[in-house]
């Protein structure tokens, strides 16, 4: 269900002039296009696309768009910023059926850093894409996809069969495409490699003790017998 309605009007004209003459009357411009039909240059009152951008849930969410008594379902597909106000500049928006099967960017959560024992030993999550694309209808696009760094440790990595996507969502990467991975510094590295230089040598000294201690009780068995 489209939890944001947004009331437009239509723009009878087009281009940068059209556009600035939108802003100075208070509205944000934008283009509806998508589906069977060509595209409409809209508008919508500034301080209602400010409202519903800062909800979180306009861009890349299904919307119901509303002019006079029709609506419409569309999706919320890019919002361009001013690079001095960081005001709404410029929308667009995507004609779809709720039901419609469609391809959007989903943003990736990852949860629970300080339960990582690779990051508490001064890993990093490397993290190779922000957003996943999935296919799913238009009507069930996720909030986000999260996971858990619970137990992982430096050197493992997360691949898109890891991630636990809801039902009717699937992903358009391959299964074993990594989305992240937790790597260690160089400092770590030289830690852990001395480390296993230890632990191979302590195992090396106690193989050495035991094949003496054998050939010790090998000895004194032969010479009981002589």
């Amino acid at each position: 269900m489209a939890d944001i309605t947004l009331n437009v009007e239509v723009r009878e004209q087009t281009g940068t002039g059209s556009a600035r003459a939108v802003r100075r009357a208070g509205s944000v411009p934008g283009v509806l296009y998508g589906g069977d039909k060509d595209p409409v240059a809209i508008s919508v009152k500034a301080n209602e696309f400010r409202k519903a951008l800062y909800t979180g849930k306009l861009l890349g969410h299904l919307v119901k768009l509303k002019h006079g008594k029709e609506t419409q379902s569309v999706i919320a597909k890019a919002v361009d910023m001013h690079p001095v106000t960081d005001e709404p500049w410029h929308f667009d928006l995507y004609r779809v059926d709720a039901h419609q099967e469609i391809k959007i960017a989903v943003v990736l959560h990852f949860h629970n850093h300080e339960l990582a024992p690779g990051i508490k030993r001064g890993g990093t999550l490397n993290v190779v894409v922000h957003e996943l694309e999935v296919s799913c209808h238009a009507d069930q696009i996720p909030e986000a996809i999260n996971f858990d760094l619970t137990g992982l440790n430096i050197g493992d990595s997360i691949h898109v069969s890891d991630l636990k996507l809801p039902k009717g969502v699937t992903a358009t990467l391959a299964d074993d495409f990594v989305v992240a991975s937790v790597a260690g510094t160089s400092a770590q590295a030289s830690e852990d490699a001395a480390a296993d230089a230890e632990v191979a040598e302590a195992a090396h000294e106690e193989a050495v003790a035991e094949a003496e201690e054998a050939e010790a009780a090998e000895s004194e068995e032969a010479a009981k017998e002589e």
